[in-house]
C-alpha cells in the first residue's frame, strides 16, 4: 500500500478499519504507531495508512486530514477546535496489549492517561488513553 494510489489503496482494503478524521495526520500516525506498537505504512500531511498489532494483524487504521473530507457531511459533527476531544464516547479497545507497558509508551508520545492501569471487575487489566486529537485507546490485557 506504500506506493499504491488512492484508488489502489481503497480497492486492497478489507475487513474492519478505522477511519479517523485529525488535525496533524503525521504526530498522530507516528504516535499511535509507538504507543500502539503498530506500524506505518505510508504517511504524509494528507493521509496516514497504520497497520494493526501483533494481536490485530489485520487491523487498517486510516488518518485523514480535515481538510481532505471537504465534500463529506462528517466533518459538520466535530468540534470546534478547543471546544472537545475528538471520538468523544467512542473507545478503541486493543486487547492482549500489557497497559502499563502502553501507558508508559503513551506518556513519553504525550498522550494524556485519562485512567491508569488499573485491575478490572470484568477480569482485564486496562488503561484509558487519549491521543493526541483525543481520540480514547484502551489496551488490557487478561488478569493473571
Amino acid at each position: 500500500m506504500q506506493h499504491m494510489d488512492a484508488a489502489e489503496v481503497g480497492r486492497a482494503l478489507r475487513g474492519f478499519g478505522l477511519n479517523l478524521l485529525c488535525r496533524q495526520v503525521i504526530p498522530l500516525a507516528e504516535s499511535i504507531a509507538s504507543v500502539l506498537e503498530m506500524r506505518v505504512i505510508r504517511a504524509n500531511d494528507d493521509y496516514a495508512i497504520i497497520a494493526g498489532p501483533q494481536v490485530a494483524k489485520s487491523l487498517i487504521i486510516q488518518l485523514h486530514a480535515d481538510a481532505t473530507y471537504h465534500a463529506n457531511p462528517l466533518p459538520s459533527l466535530l468540534p470546534e477546535p478547543g471546544a472537545g476531544a475528538r471520538g468523544a464516547g467512542a473507545e478503541f479497545r486493543v486487547f492482549d496489549m500489557d497497559p502499563d507497558a502502553a501507558a508508559r509508551r503513551a506518556e513519553v508520545a504525550g498522550w494524556y492517561v485519562l485512567q491508569p492501569p488499573t485491575d478490572k471487575p470484568h477480569g482485564l487489566r486496562e488503561c484509558y488513553l487519549l491521543d493526541l486529537e483525543g481520540y480514547c485507546w484502551v489496551p488490557g490485557s487478561v488478569i493473571a
